[in-house]
């Protein structure tokens, strides 16, 4: 009950306090005051009259709407669908369905893991699986018993959809509805309806506890045989799937794909970082988490037709068969492929916390062309660190505008994200902005050149842990100690350009 408490009241007061403009990941931190990534600045003084040349940029994730207005004009188009053993792939490819429909929920990589009996070994990754499991079952069995006393009170006040003043008129009986009403009258009085408090609050948090209980953590749940029937434990297996990339749930993905690329001339709407870029949509990511055999077959479905940066906003703890990603990865890189993964928003150290898919490869080597990203706000003080984003000193490369980030929806709208996940694709647009004006630049030209040119922090910033509030240098967070700037990324990549025309 606490729980729910903090998540619904702490919900509101965050959105309320990191409200800001609509594109303020472009704005520039010296003119505009707001620690964007400069990239309108870009355009106006550095990139006009200037030709590029267009990239394709993959999505890997849930999928991505293809009627969306705002992305029309920038989905790939395959010159040459079907010749690869992917029947009709004209935007992409999806690698969690078939003809017979597509994986919309599925497991933790935890519990395919402890259903294949790798727990009997592991007393560590038990104990995880049969606490996460009880920490859901407890929280659903505490959301329902909320939301069964709401409905006994508004039951009360006689009314559908009762005001402030209706529940404070109410007198509580017994402990359980004096706390539902401190709740609902606090959120309320905050400026909320009961309405969206309902279905924005209280109705996704208990969508949430289902998830997790009946799919996520769900042992006897496995959707993998009936809607792709692929030969799951074969790694080597790459064709299977459907061509439907926006699937069951297209939000996240097409969210990601407008933060990149959305149409930046067609004066509605949004502008993504890039403005001659083709959104290769590749569905590899369902409700849950994604699968090592489906995100390594998407990175080589990505390289194998053309895609020159690759978006990965997903991560996990645990991995099934982190040799297939490896391989993978290689091969990307081997074909000058630039993969630019999420952090995450666990608010963890992953120097030290294992997340997947890593640049770490079994073998000891590292992969070279790979950025790793965190999540920054707009505001160049100490609030600076996004309270969610992952961190580490070797682990993450650099931060990039992840707060209240407006993009596209399904359904032809937009709406505002936070996450490690719309940071990411900050990044990928930097990376493909780069790769459009200079397309003689390596892979590993364009990291070096974004992490060369970040806008150092220094200032210290908030880090919570624990309950208590650190302060911390930048440098503690990621390799550079700073955020990523297009304007800056710009003028040292025209230097790299120049210095390679001169050798």
């Amino acid at each position: 009950m606490n729980r729910l408490k903090l998540t619904i009241v702490g919900l509101l007061a965050f959105t309320a306090a990191h409200a800001q403009s609509n594109d303020w990941q472009h704005l520039d931190l010296q003119q505009d005051h707001i620690f964007g990534i400069s990239d309108d600045r870009a355009y106006k003084e550095l990139l006009q009259n200037k030709k590029s040349k267009q990239v394709v940029v993959t999505v890997l994730d849930s999928g991505v709407d293809t009627t969306h207005t705002d992305l029309l004009s920038v989905l790939w188009l395959n010159p040459n669908p079907g010749k690869k053993g992917y029947p009709d792939d004209r935007h992409g490819w999806g690698f969690i369905g078939s003809a017979k429909g597509n994986v919309h929920y599925d497991n933790l990589e935890l519990t395919r893991l402890i259903r294949r009996g790798d727990g009997k070994n592991d007393p560590k990754m038990q104990a995880d699986f049969d606490q996460q499991l009880a920490e859901a079952q407890k929280g659903l069995q505490g959301v329902e018993r909320f939301a069964a006393i709401l409905d006994t009170l508004v039951t009360k006040t006689g009314k559908t959809a009762p005001e402030l003043a209706d529940f404070q008129a109410l007198k509580p009986e017994g402990r359980g509805q004096e706390h539902v009403l401190r709740v609902v009258t606090t959120v309320l009085g905050q400026g909320g309806d009961f309405a969206s408090f309902k279905s924005d609050q209280l109705q996704k948090s208990l969508d949430h506890y289902k998830e997790e209980v009946d799919y996520q953590l769900n042992v006897n749940y496995d959707p993998r045989p009936e809607l792709v029937g692929d030969n799951y434990n074969n790694s080597a297996e790459r064709n299977y799937g459907n061509n439907d990339v926006t699937g069951a749930d297209a939000h996240h993905g097409t969210h990601v794909a407008g933060i990149i690329g959305a149409d930046r001339n067609n004066n509605i709407g949004i502008r993504g970082i890039a403005d001659n870029v083709k959104i290769m949509a590749v569905r590899s990511v369902p409700d849950g988490d994604e699968r090592d055999k489906d995100i390594a077959n998407g990175i080589r479905y990505a390289a194998d037709n053309g895609a020159r940066v690759i978006n990965m906003s997903f991560g996990k703890p645990y991995s099934y068969d982190k040799a297939a990603v490896d391989a993978a990865v290689k091969y990307a890189l081997s074909k000058d492929v630039l993969l630019i993964q999420a952090a995450g928003n666990s608010n963890e150290n992953i120097d030290s916390v294992a997340n997947f898919p890593n640049r770490k490869f079994l073998d000891g080597t590292t992969a070279g062309a790979y950025i790793v990203v965190g999540a920054s706000g707009w505001k160049d003080d100490e609030t600076l660190k996004a309270p969610f984003s992952n961190y580490g000193a070797t682990a993450v490369d650099v931060f990039a505008p992840g707060e209240q980030i407006y993009s596209t929806i399904p359904g032809g709208g937009y709406a505002k994200y936070d996450g490690t996940s719309m940071a990411c694709p900050v990044v990928v647009g930097l990376a493909a902005l780069i790769r459009e004006y200079y397309p003689k630049l390596s892979a590993a030209d364009v990291k070096a050149i974004i992490l060369q040119s970040v806008t150092k922090v220094s200032h210290p910033v908030n880090l919570t842990k624990e309950g208590k509030t650190l302060s911390v240098p930048f440098t503690e967070l990621c390799v550079t100690g700073g955020v990523v700037n297009a304007y800056q990324a710009l003028q040292l990549a025209e230097h790299y350009h120049s210095k390679k025309q001169a050798s």
